[in-house]
């Protein structure tokens, strides 16, 4: 899954919790965890964790 990828090297380049990512980027706490079991998330989710990530810089 290539967007569980660029949420792993966002979070490494930040230090950031996978719990806050999921709460700024799409209101979720639980994202990360639900993607690495398997979740696949739409393409509305993704449209919007790509726009938290580069509006970032990452």
């Amino acid at each position: 899954m290539m967007i569980l990828g660029k949420i792993d090297r966002y979070l490494k380049a930040t230090a950031m919790t996978p719990t806050r990512f999921g709460r700024m980027a799409v209101r979720d706490p639980r994202l990360v965890h639900d993607l690495r079991r398997g979740r696949e998330p739409g393409a509305r989710m993704i449209a919007r964790i790509e726009a938290f990530i580069s509006e970032r810089g990452q």
